[in-house]
């Protein structure tokens, strides 16, 4: 199971003590996804009492917590979104409480680049704007400074790995 997917869980079988669901695959279109959950109701032991669905599992979706009884719509949007862009979407998303917009919008607009380090980013950013004289270079606390710029909420950082940091600005 590669893509992001979710268990879809009969609730009158479950409110039984019986075990009836199905994996699906949230990347798939909106309409195969309904057609999988109508399917798996059909199939229920519960026969006609089985109407209600609830999510009891999900995979692939790396950090990201899905909700029992999120939309099928919006599962479907960051599963393509986690899809696309990984770990790094995944990060972004949850900075902006899993608003895929507004994850889009970071990505295309206020990345800043990946670093090893944040200080990194603080050095390249001061050696970019700034002229230090050759005397001070090694006065400078760059681990400070970009302390300082995510604290202070001029940016802000997703790690996907190690020695792997991602900067945003925060707009």
């Amino acid at each position: 199971m590669d893509n992001p997917s979710i268990y879809a869980a009969d609730l009158a079988a479950y409110n039984n003590g019986i075990l009836h669901g199905a994996w699906i695959d949230a990347t798939r279109d909106l309409e195969d996804m309904q057609k999988a959950l109508q399917e798996m109701l059909k199939a229920s032991p519960m026969g006609q009492r089985a109407e209600e669905w609830a999510i009891h599992d999900y995979a692939s979706f790396h950090s990201l917590r899905i909700s029992e009884h999120q939309g099928l719509e919006h599962v479907r949007e960051l599963a393509l979104f986690v899809e696309e862009h990984g770990r790094l979407g995944t990060g972004v998303l949850e900075n902006f409480g899993y608003d895929v917009e507004q994850a889009k919008e970071a990505l295309e607009e206020s990345y800043a680049g990946q670093y090893v380090y944040l200080s990194d980013f603080a050095e390249q950013l001061t050696e970019d704007t700034t002229e230090v004289p050759e005397a001070l270079q090694y006065y400078i606390d760059y681990e400070a400074m970009g302390r300082d710029m995510e604290l202070g909420g001029d940016i802000f950082t997703v790690k996907t790995e190690h020695l792997v940091v991602h900067v945003f600005w925060n707009r």
